[in-house]
């Protein structure tokens, strides 16, 4: 495999790293918080700048909305909450606040997904990123890894309007070199293959390297592609590659109702007509269990993945 690992990471520490090092890099971004500080990486933060740090308490829509207003006073405001609580609780206050009215404001949602794992249905949020990419001038990211996190962190901060950036819980394996640039909006290509085209997000883009390895061992040649940011969609890098592959596979830990496979779904139709096949959440709620548990049973893993190249080669 191309893409191998020395270590395990949360994605939400990649974000607290990065927000660390913007503490420092750039005076106007704020940090806003709902009482999670711990679960959300921003302890450094708040050591470097706690004259720009405001915990707000488990008020999500008060923290929205005063986000919105830090930003009309030229601050870079960072919300951090969990991806249920950043999306769902006050989709309103977003809508109406933030995204109306095209406001700077960065929603960072850590626990999305299954992977939140233990804390259950009631935390786990499986439709967030077809929440968020319906609102206008609103850009999507789903970050893989700690070093994509962490530089996503960073590139968001120069970026001129809300974004919502999609981390999460569990410990996963580092794999996308320190020194990558990210650029929003522009997919990358993990590897080159002939059969099929494997478009992933989030955690699913290391599942999918791994299923994409073990296939290789069979005789399947497959094209991985990381989409980090879902809206504005790489089209360009997808395109080119179904051209070769005639073929694609989404996968992503979200509901295939409204995520990453619709996306790509709605694109092809219009550009391209490819056939597809979806490895994602389907139509379902989660339930408490660890992490490897829920992607096994939901189907979001590197088995699914396998399966899936399987299914639309047969």
């Amino acid at each position: 495999m191309k893409y191998t690992y020395t270590e395990k990471k949360d994605t939400r520490s990649g974000f607290g790293a990065g927000l660390a090092e913007l503490a420092d890099k750039n005076p106007n971004v704020v940090a806003l918080c709902a009482d999670l500080i711990g679960s959300l990486k921003m302890e450094k933060f708040i050591e470097k700048a706690p004259e720009r740090f405001f915990q707000i308490g488990i008020a999500e829509a008060n923290m929205m909305g005063i986000a919105a207003g830090l930003s009309i006073t030229g601050k870079i405001p960072f919300t951090g909450t969990f991806a249920n609580f950043s999306t769902s609780r006050v989709y309103d206050q977003i809508r109406q606040s933030i995204a109306y009215s095209n406001k700077n404001v960065k929603i960072c949602a850590s626990h999305a997904g299954l992977t939140l794992g233990e804390d259950g249905a009631t935390h786990q949020v499986l439709e967030d990123i077809g929440m968020m990419k319906m609102l206008p001038g609103m850009t999507v990211i789903n970050t893989c890894d700690y070093n994509q996190t962490k530089a996503a962190t960073l590139a968001i901060a120069d970026f001129e309007g809300p974004v919502y950036l999609r981390f999460g819980r569990p410990v996963v394996p580092v794999f996308i070199p320190e020194d990558m640039p990210f650029e929003i909006g522009k997919g990358i290509m993990l590897q080159e293959g002939t059969d099929v085209t494997i478009v992933a997000t989030g955690h699913l883009v290391w599942e999918s390297l791994v299923a994409a390895d073990e296939l290789e061992k069979e005789g399947i040649s497959c094209e991985v592609i990381n989409i980090h940011t879902i809206k504005p969609l790489d089209e360009e890098i997808i395109l080119k590659s179904v051209e070769k592959t005639g073929k694609i596979v989404t996968a992503e830990e979200h509901n295939y109702l409204g995520g990453l496979g619709e996306s790509v779904a709605g694109m092809l139709a219009r550009k391209r007509p490819t056939r597809q096949e979806f490895v994602a959440v389907n139509d379902t709620f989660g339930e408490s269990a660890t992490p490897a548990e829920l992607m096994k049973k939901y189907k979001i893993d590197a088995a699914a993945v396998k399966e899936a190249v399987k299914r639309i080669l047969a």
